[in-house]
Parts: C-alpha cells; sequence; structure tokens
C-alpha cells in the first residue's frame, strides 16, 4: 500500500468522514437509551446483575439491527449524595469545554481537581480518559484525572477531528479506592500483544472463545457461553493473555458519583454524543461565587467561522459560541 493510499485510510476514519460521524451518533443513540433502560429498571430488591444482562441484551440486539417510557416521581438527591454528583457533573461540563483543539490534557486534569474540591469532594485516582480510534478504546493520548508522582502521561495537545472518552469519577473521600477482592472482577480485554500455550483444556477453550468474540474489546464474563469455562479465566489471567478490569472500593460510607462520555472534536465544535440527564440536585457547596470554575464554564462548545476578513493561519483562534449547562443540574439554591 503506498503512503497515498495509507493517509487517505486514515482520513476515512476520523471524523473528517461524515459516515464516521454518524456512526459515533448512533453508537451514542444505543448507549443512552440503555442508560435510560437500566435507570428505569433500578428498583428496591433488583438484582445488579439482572439490571447490567437487560441492558446488555438491549444493546446487542440494537447493534444487530442497525446497518444490515413512564415517567416516575425521583426525589431530589440532598446533602453529601447532591454534592459528589453536582462535582462530577461540573467537572464533565468543564472537561467538555477544555477538550478542544489547541488545549492541552494538564488544563483539563488540573481543572476537574479544582471543580471536585469547590464541592469539598476528590477526583479519584487511577482514572484515565483516553483517546478513541476505531477499534482502539486506550488511544496514546491520555488525560489523568489526577496528577502525581506515580502516575504521568505525556503532554498532548487536542487536535481537530478527533474522539476521546472523558471519564470523571468523584468521591467524598480521599479518592483513593483500594482492590479489595480479586474475585469481584467481571469485566476482561485480551491482550493482544501477549501469546502463552495454555495448559489446561478448559483455559484453551474459554480462550478461543474470546478470540472469536471479543478480540480487542473489553467484555464481561457472564457473556462467554460456558459457564464452566470460567475456570478458564484463572490462567489466562496468570499468564497475562487478559487485562482485567477490577472492581475498587472506597472506604465504608464514602460516596462516589461515575460520568463518562464520548466528545468528538468537529470542525464545527467540541460535540458531546452520549449523556443522560440527571435528576435534580439540591447540594450543600455553590461554585456561584467561583470565577475560575464559572469562567470555564462559560467557553463555547461550538466553533464559529469568521466570514470574510483576513485569511486565518490556523484553527485554534476561531471564536467559539457558548454552550451553557443545563439550568437546574447542579442549583445549590434551589428550595
Amino acid at each position: 500500500m503506498s503512503s497515498d493510499d495509507e493517509v487517505r485510510e486514515e482520513k476515512e476514519l476520523d471524523l473528517s468522514s461524515s459516515d464516521v460521524v454518524t456512526k459515533y451518533k448512533d453508537a451514542a443513540d444505543i448507549i443512552n437509551n440503555a442508560l435510560k433502560l437500566v435507570v428505569s429498571l433500578c428498583k428496591p430488591k433488583a438484582k445488579i446483575v439482572d439490571i447490567c444482562e437487560k441492558g446488555d441484551s438491549y444493546i446487542r440486539e440494537q447493534t444487530g439491527n442497525i446497518y444490515k417510557n413512564v415517567k416516575r416521581k425521583i426525589e431530589r438527591v440532598t446533602g453529601k449524595a447532591a454534592d459528589v454528583l453536582a462535582a462530577a457533573n461540573t467537572a464533565a461540563e468543564v472537561a467538555l469545554r477544555l477538550v478542544r483543539p489547541g488545549k492541552k490534557n494538564k488544563d483539563v486534569t488540573e481543572a476537574i481537581q479544582k471543580v471536585a474540591a469547590a464541592y469539598d469532594c476528590k477526583i479519584v485516582e487511577g482514572v484515565l480518559s483516553h483517546q478513541l480510534k476505531q477499534f482502539v478504546i486506550d488511544g496514546n493520548k491520555v488525560v489523568l484525572s489526577v496528577s502525581n508522582a506515580d502516575t504521568k502521561v505525556d503532554d498532548a495537545e487536542f487536535e481537530e477531528n478527533e474522539v476521546y472518552a472523558i471519564d470523571i469519577v468523584t468521591s467524598t473521600g480521599e479518592g483513593k479506592p483500594k482492590l479489595l477482592d480479586e474475585k469481584q472482577t467481571t469485566i476482561y480485554k485480551r491482550a493482544v500483544d501477549k501469546n502463552y500455550h495454555l495448559k489446561m483444556k478448559a483455559s484453551r477453550f474459554i480462550f478461543s472463545e474470546i478470540s472469536q468474540k471479543f478480540p480487542i474489546m473489553p467484555f464481561t464474563a457472564r457473556a462467554l457461553e460456558e459457564k464452566r469455562a470460567r475456570l478458564g479465566l484463572v490462567e489466562c489471567m496468570n499468564h497475562e493473555l487478559l487485562q482485567p478490569y477490577p472492581v475498587l472500593h472506597e472506604k465504608p460510607g464514602d460516596l462516589v458519583a461515575h460520568i463518562k462520555f464520548t466528545v468528538l472534536l468537529l470542525p464545527s465544535g467540541s460535540q458531546r454524543v452520549t449523556s443522560h440527564s440527571l435528576q435534580e440536585l439540591q447540594p450543600t457547596k455553590s461554585i456561584e461565587d467561583n470565577a475560575e470554575i464559572k469562567a470555564w464554564l462559560a467557553l463555547g462548545t461550538k466553533t464559529k467561522k469568521k466570514s470574510g476578513g483576513k485569511k486565518k493561519k490556523g484553527k485554534k483562534g476561531d471564536a467559539a459560541e457558548a454552550v451553557p449547562m443545563e439550568e437546574g443540574s447542579n442549583d445549590a439554591n434551589k428550595e
């Protein structure tokens, strides 16, 4: 393949292709509806695993179909629960406005920590936001949740036509969750750069199924057909053929909020395509007097092209049209 062909193929896989943009949005619609479904199933005595299975089933059904509402009264969230949710939501809104061409990953890291502190919360350590590409969910450009001596990434600048998964986790505690029990891990990803001749028949069987069904993307153990063959996961893990996504725990009594979304850096601006509306919050803290956070929230997400005049040298100087946060979502003064 010539270098011109490689460049053309690469371009067709980024946001310069309208088909790629459409597919991201179609996938986002499925996820948004799946979130609505699982939230509606969250009732007293409902089993989390049952809710997850119904969410997975919905996603499989919808993704299989493509290309080939009863309202309930929900009480207002108050106290520390509202604080941690408001911290995560506001941090996500700030990140959305800072993940834009010309800005750097460290700008986002510093900002979201300040937002969490304003609500007397902490950003949870060890959470990474990654650039996305086709079949790649952990691209080279990374945004740290917390920058410290133990965790460092290369400085990177956001560019037009890139896609990012922004992962925000806030806590009312120290923000340093611990792994308590490896047996709680149920999500894995095949390590494509590792090879080993497995000894156990169950291990070979399960790894063959994983290689066929989930060669590059994460999967949940309950998606494997042969339940008994899950015993083979242990040998696969011991020889690093699988990358685990462990369950981490904060201290008892601490509250945690998690918001994750996909943002497309289009020529027209930054567009968040996955989202879920929050129920009404009444946090004990307010950002009304925090000029820095309010300035971030006032930043635009849409690029407004200038008409006429001198030719611009680059895209970093384009004016941006402000898109405010959803009114009332973090209202600390609402009675």
